[in-house]
């Protein structure tokens, strides 16, 4: 197989005698392709594995959850019995013809009780993982046994086992049932045991992932894991021109590009997923289009996460349909979105966006989202209740970046997402929070990846994910409109609104009587207003928007709004964003007396 690093990691590992057990993660449940007779074919990872490791000197078997233990070949079934039947009787292989013949009636009773003892157990194996566990154990003893000197099995074993994280799933030892404890009990001693780990024989668990396979068991020292990658650019690629040899007569694949691009657009994609997507495209015999074919990605990325882990943003306005926010828009403009456009070492790894509640910054930033032709995608709930599932959901995610060829990972309320790493902190938060950073920093995903992490509350978020090299290259305050910008917003607010154009006297008069508004208290004066015109069916007089303006009381969060503020203040890395970049340095001192004050009265 061409460009396999998985098949070639697992060799290494098993020529040095590294261990005798691999656990198989990640892109299990694929296809791969093999060249047979000169021709390519794509199978799945089991048959993929045992025609790759078919050799004169190994008996592989394979072991599926609800149906029996598979020998390739059925002269293996018969060697194995028989090298069963030495290690039960003690007999070697001609004595134990000689005892078949010549034995007495008691003798052969025997050697024929072992001999259905041993069809007996295949057949319980079916349907019942705790007997198949035990019965692939025992056949490792057998074959590693020795009968009058002798091996009782001249092949050395290849045993390859499905669903690991069904057979052996992850969990507190008292909420397992008996069944569930049993096989843990058996996979420890089988994995553990200093016979098998001398031998020759080798076992080869699949799961999607090591954090579903009991801890007990996926800690194990014995155990190395082999991660399966989903498939890269060269592989989709193969497969896309693969396909399009194999439609029938009068059949084509209608591309809007070429075949390099349809690869390239199809990061994410597995084998099997990229193959519903061509199968439909050619039964159709419609043409596939980008907007397909990044539907199809991000519906596969949605299964593989689930919908509720993320969502793929697709915001219909840009920065040019920003009110205010001008010296920010400019930023945004010729310093943000170029570096996100890099893809070398000057790019950035994130930033963080920070700011008082209702300031406008998940607003702007889908406005930056919508100046690029980049997947976006929203990570909305991390943790899960179930256990071990943040650190599947996690592993997955990584897999999904790891294929993607650019993308933004876009996180709201962030310090929520988000926990520290400190030892008052639970496992499984410390965990998430300690992954997140490691992906953050890790140079293959540089140039690919960019975070950006939306908080009204920076000083919540780990310093770990705020220091350089990661979101703390970039920290930006998203601040209240002042001066020029909030009568920018007060003329959007009035548009439509009054009968005639507002003058100058009239926005300013406005301007002062909503001095402390936010972004979300315009639009919220401004929906207000808009739905009092659709009542009246009238456009409004100044005085009253005027009574309206004065009718509003401003909740009772200010405080807390002006902590957020000097917080984001506080923590902004650039003084090109800040109100007055001339007193950066004494702001910076008044603005943390500020923040004390704030503090000794509760607010935070």
């Amino acid at each position: 197989m061409k460009d396999c690093p998985f098949l070639t990691k697992a060799g290494k590992i098993i020529n040095s005698d590294q261990t005798r057990t691999l656990l198989f993660t990640g892109n299990v449940h694929d296809l791969f392709p093999l060249d047979v007779s000169e021709a390519t074919t794509y199978m799945p990872l089991v048959d993929f594995l045992t025609a790759q490791w078919r050799m004169p000197d190994r008996i592989i078997l394979v072991y599926e959850l609800n149906g029996p233990i598979r020998f390739m070949e059925s002269k293996d079934r018969e060697k194995i019995r028989d090298a069963w039947l030495r290690w039960r009787s003690g007999f070697d292989a001609d004595t134990l013809a000689i005892q078949k013949m010549l034995a007495s009636a008691k003798t052969r009773a025997h050697l024929e009780t072992l001999h259905k003892t041993f069809d007996d157990n295949l057949l319980a194996a079916v349907g019942n993982p705790t007997v198949a566990l035990e019965f692939l154990r025992q056949i490792c003893l057998c074959s590693r046994s020795l009968v009058d000197g002798k091996p009782a099995l001249t092949e050395n074993l290849i045993i390859i086992i499905e669903a690991g994280e069904m057979l052996i799933p992850e969990g507190e030892i008292s909420h397992l049932s008996d069944a569930d404890r049993h096989r843990l009990a058996i996979c420890n001693d089988w994995f553990a045991d200093p016979g098998f780990m001398n031998s020759d024989d080798f076992v080869v668990l699949l799961a999607e992932s090591r954090s579903l396979i009991n801890q007990r068991v996926a800690r194990l020292p014995q155990i190395m894991e082999v991660p399966i990658e989903a498939p890269n650019q060269n592989l989709r690629r193969e497969f896309i021109d693969w396909f399009m040899g194999r439609l029938p007569a009068g059949k084509e694949l209608r591309l809007w590009g070429t075949v390099e691009e349809l690869a390239q657009y199809t990061a994410g994609l597995s084998i099997h997923a990229l193959m519903q997507l061509l199968k439909g495209a050619a039964y159709e015999e419609r043409p596939l289009l980008p907007g397909a074919v990044v539907a199809k990605v991000e519906e596969y990325i949605q299964s593989q996460l689930g919908e509720d882990v993320v969502e793929f943003k697709k915001p219909n306005h840009k920065l040019d349909d920003l009110v205010g926010f001008e010296r920010l828009k400019t930023f945004l403009r010729n310093e943000l979105i170029p570096r996100l456009q890099m893809r070398d070492a000057a790019a950035l790894s994130g930033a963080a966006v920070c700011g008082p509640i209702g300031g406008g910054k998940t607003y702007i930033f889908e406005a930056v989202a919508g100046e690029l032709d980049m997947i976006v995608i929203v990570l909305k709930n991390l943790r899960s209740q179930w256990f071990g599932q943040t650190d599947v959901t996690l592993e997955r995610l990584r897999r999904v970046l790891d294929a993607l060829a650019k993308v933004i990972i876009f996180v709201d309320e962030a310090d929520t997402q988000f926990g520290g790493v400190g030892p008052e902190t639970h496992d499984t938060e410390r965990r998430l929070t300690g992954k997140i950073q490691a992906m953050m920093s890790d140079s293959t995903m540089k140039g690919r990846v960019f975070w950006l992490l939306m908080t009204a509350r920076i000083h919540l978020l780990s310093p770990d994910i705020r220091r350089p090299g990661r979101v703390g290259d970039l920290i930006i305050p998203v601040l209240d409109p002042e001066g020029a910008e909030q009568e920018a917003f007060i003329r959007w607010t009035l548009k439509g609104v009054l009968a005639h154009e507002p003058t100058d006297e009239v926005v300013k008069s406005f301007t002062a009587a909503a001095r402390n508004y936010s972004a979300a208290s315009f639009a919220t004066l401004r929906a207000e207003l808009k739905a009092k015109v659709a009542i009246l069916k009238r456009t409004l007089q100044v005085e009253e928007v005027q009574a309206i303006i004065a009718d509003h009381i401003p909740p009772a969060i200010q405080e807390t709004r002006r902590y957020q503020t000097l917080q984001a203040l506080v923590n902004c890395t650039r003084k090109s964003l800040l109100p007055d970049p001339n007193i950066a340095e004494t702001g910076r001192r008044a603005w943390e007396d500020e923040l004390r004050e704030l503090e000794q009265k509760g607010v935070r």
